[in-house]
């Protein structure tokens, strides 16, 4: 069961998505709060498994800084970045080296529960998820690393950093789970990802697929 605290300062929406994660199998909300003080307060105090944050809470911290915080007394803790940007300078937030177990999730995508899903599983789990409407939109950077990937191995990145396991990624693209993995090993030994790193893999390659992205 993973359990779910919920940040968000409009009221409507934050009764929708309670009702939302209640009809999922194996998710529970532990609490809904609007503000980020007690967004603070209520990770230190109930340890959920995810954070579902809204970025703009109209007031300070806003949903970066007190997700942050949160990061910072409770590594484990998965973080949910809700927001209506699609924008550049908002994704940038979470793509740095020593972030993982973020999502990034647009409003608008919260009924689709497929996506709602493989962010919070995503977070959970310790990956970087990202929004599908924001993935379809980026493309790689002339020059940059993700560039020289091949249209399929993309297309495979891409799915990853949209939270898709390799089953199904494998079942979207009609092949065989072997050769799903044979694209990813080939992305990682193509983006030259640091094995030594604290960071899985998975969350190294989907971070230089932002960076690397426009």
């Amino acid at each position: 069961m993973l359990r779910i605290l919920i940040v968000e300062d409009e009221g409507l929406f934050r009764d929708m998505l309670k009702i939302s994660l209640s009809s999922i199998p194996n998710m529970e909300v532990v609490e809904a709060v609007s503000d980020g003080e007690a967004a603070i307060e209520a990770a230190n105090r109930l340890k959920p498994d995810v954070v579902l944050m809204d970025i703009e809470l109209g007031s300070e911290p806003n949903g970066i800084s007190a997700g942050r915080a949160i990061k910072e007394e409770n590594e484990e803790i998965g973080m949910i970045v809700l927001s209506a940007h699609k924008e550049r300078e908002y994704l940038n937030l979470i793509a740095k080296e020593e972030y993982s177990g973020w999502s990034y999730l647009l409003k608008q995508t919260v009924s689709d529960a497929g996506s709602l899903v493989r962010a919070i599983e995503g977070a959970a789990a310790g990956l970087v998820v990202m929004d599908p409407s924001v993935v379809n939109g980026m493309k790689p950077r002339s020059g940059s690393v993700t560039a020289r990937l091949t249209p399929r191995q993309q297309e495979v990145l891409s799915m990853m950093a949209q939270g898709y396991n390799n089953t199904s990624i494998a079942d979207r693209l009609v092949l065989g789970t072997k050769s799903v993995e044979n694209y990813i090993n080939a992305i990682y030994q193509e983006l030259s990802l640091n094995h030594d790193c604290t960071l899985h893999p998975r969350v190294q390659a989907v971070l230089s697929y932002i960076r690397d992205s426009t």
